[in-house]
């Protein structure tokens, strides 16, 4: 008996990589800088660019009022610092909608084992995706507060006016830089914890908006006790604390510490820092918890 043997070894042209390994680092920074771009929907179709672009146009149409009512008539509307207060509700949508693009596709589309994969590790790609937003929601305030220090400088008079204002700008920044932190770090955690994108988004908003209610209330008990408008004893101690309750009034709290001269926050200052960065420590540690989990 005889067998026949037709087979033939095509050579379809596999060959080993050779070339460089870019390693740890590099897929770090590009997972970041892809991160970055998605925040904006830059290299992603027009719909994507839709609602963030609009809320970039919504806030620097808000600085280029300021600044045209500075030019005309030299008084300073709002101050850079306080500024992200004014804005924060598009601050939170902006996190709303740009966190879940960030973390929640690759949830839903079950792409984690792909990134878990060496040399990028679980960590790295949750610190990766934070600092992106991080740094998305800081471009999103620090650009228009830019538009504003440009307009002033040209306004003022003198090298030590404007030397003078880029001090003000500076603090500006460095209360940017809370919001961001704070901000993008309790809208990553809830973010992370969703596979549907509306579902996360409306988790965010309802963290952020929910609890400001409980802030006007403990102001109205309050004021609720004084009969001229001006607090006292326990009345003065609750309105000055009453803002750790709410993310939105607890950076504000930081930014007042720092450099408001109306005192509304009284001693508790330092508190409403530690509160601050507490949140952001245990958030950014729930992130980590959370792809140390997930996808195994």
């Amino acid at each position: 008996m005889t067998v026949e043997t037709n087979g033939v070894i095509h050579d379809i042209g596999y060959q080993r990589y050779t070339g460089p390994r870019l390693g740890r680092a590099y897929a770090v920074r590009s997972l970041y800088s892809h991160g970055l771009r998605t925040a904006f929907g830059l290299g992603r179709s027009a719909k994507a660019k839709v609602f963030p672009w609009i809320v970039v146009g919504l806030i620097t149409l808000v600085a280029a009022v300021i600044t045209a009512i500075r030019s005309q008539t030299g008084e300073v509307v709002v101050s850079y610092w306080e500024f992200p207060e004014g804005i924060s509700l598009l601050v939170i949508l902006f996190c709303a909608v740009v966190a879940p693009e960030l973390v929640s596709r690759d949830l839903r589309g079950g792409v984690l084992p792909l990134y878990f994969s060496r040399p990028l590790t679980r960590w790295d790609y949750a610190l990766a995706k934070y600092a992106a937003l991080v740094s998305a929601v800081f471009l999103l305030l620090a650009g228009p507060q830019l538009l504003m220090f440009v307009g002033a400088a040209f306004s003022v008079e003198g090298m030590s006016a404007v030397w003078h204002e880029f001090g003000d700008f500076a603090r500006g920044l460095s209360v940017t830089g809370v919001y961001a932190v704070t901000f993008a770090a309790l809208a990553i955690v809830v973010a992370s914890l969703a596979g549907r994108r509306a579902v996360a988004a409306a988790l965010i908003v309802a963290l952020f908006l929910v609890t400001t209610p409980i802030f006007g209330v403990l102001m109205g008990i309050a004021y609720s006790g004084s009969e001229t408008g001006e607090l006292t004893g326990q009345s003065l101690k609750l309105s000055q604390l009453a803002g750790l309750v709410s993310p939105m009034t607890l950076v504000s709290g930081v930014g007042r510490w720092w450099f408001a001269t109306d005192n509304s926050v009284g001693p508790y200052g330092p508190l409403y820092g530690l509160v601050a960065l507490a949140i952001v420590v245990v958030c950014v540690l729930l992130l980590l918890l959370r792809y140390r989990k997930v996808a195994r």
